[in-house]
């Protein structure tokens, strides 16, 4: 690290835990961020500003006057323009030493299994079981750990699934991809606006602590976080072996 970086990032250096060593980890990390809205607003710019050197956001939506209410790397000024091209000029505005890659697009197998092997961590910050379960099985065939949140009216829920620990369910282990799920969001259904700060902070914390290698990230367990209460709990969760996705027979 340069002189310039050892003393914007002399809050982490002060950690024991993260140190020079775990700094150097972050700034030649490359996290990918699929969604650029409620949940990614929260997460990437933490990672922007805790140093990640290369950020790819996903997202093929455009910013409307309805996200603002709760997506804060988008402005009224950014209406009516992508969400990835938004996130890129506030995560630059932040941080402007790393490289941010934006991709307009919606998450396919093909631009998953193009991406993934280049990545660390992924960030599952969409908000439909279909596109949960496409990025959980694409991370599980790249052994990628994948760090999924999700935000609903007053409830949230963030998870860590990791398919390099033999012990880790994936997400298909918890919501099987053969079970019929309602597709809610908050379109139809609304949500508070402060709840998708904490849980894409979350999962942003989580992300640094998957590089980084300190702590225990929630692998195995899922945090549950309920605004209208401020009640946190927390359920354990086990690999199902017949699992579709990350079972023995695959």
């Amino acid at each position: 690290m340069n002189d310039e970086q050892l003393l914007r990032y002399s809050r982490h250096l002060l950690l024991d835990d993260i140190d020079v060593a775990g700094q150097e980890k972050l700034l030649s990390s490359h996290v990918l961020v699929i969604g650029a809205g409620g949940l990614g607003s929260a997460a990437a710019p933490y990672l922007a500003a805790a140093g990640v050197g290369h950020i790819t956001l996903v997202d093929h939506d455009l910013v409307e006057l309805t996200n603002l209410q709760r997506q804060i790397m988008h402005a009224e000024s950014t209406v009516g323009k992508s969400k990835v091209d938004s996130g890129k000029q506030f995560l630059q505005h932040l941080n402007s030493s790393i490289h941010i890659e934006t991709i307009q697009a919606k998450a396919t197998a093909s631009l998953l299994d193009e991406l993934l092997p280049s990545v660390d961590v992924v960030l599952d910050c969409t908000d439909n079981f279909t596109t949960r379960h496409l990025i959980n099985a694409c991370c599980v065939k790249h052994q990628k750990p994948l760090v999924s949140g999700s935000a609903l009216r007053f409830d949230g829920q963030v998870s860590v699934f990791d398919p390099r620990n033999s012990s880790s369910p994936c997400y298909a282990c918890i919501f099987s991809p053969d079970e019929q799920f309602e597709e809610v969001n908050c379109a139809s259904m609304g949500v508070f606006s402060p709840l998708v700060g904490i849980i894409g902070a979350m999962q942003a914390a989580q992300a640094l602590q998957v590089i980084i290698g300190f702590g225990e990230p929630l692998v195995g367990r899922m945090l549950l976080w309920n605004a209208r209460n401020t009640q946190i709990d927390e359920i354990k969760i086990s690999r199902n072996p017949e699992c579709s996705v990350c079972g023995k027979p695959h």
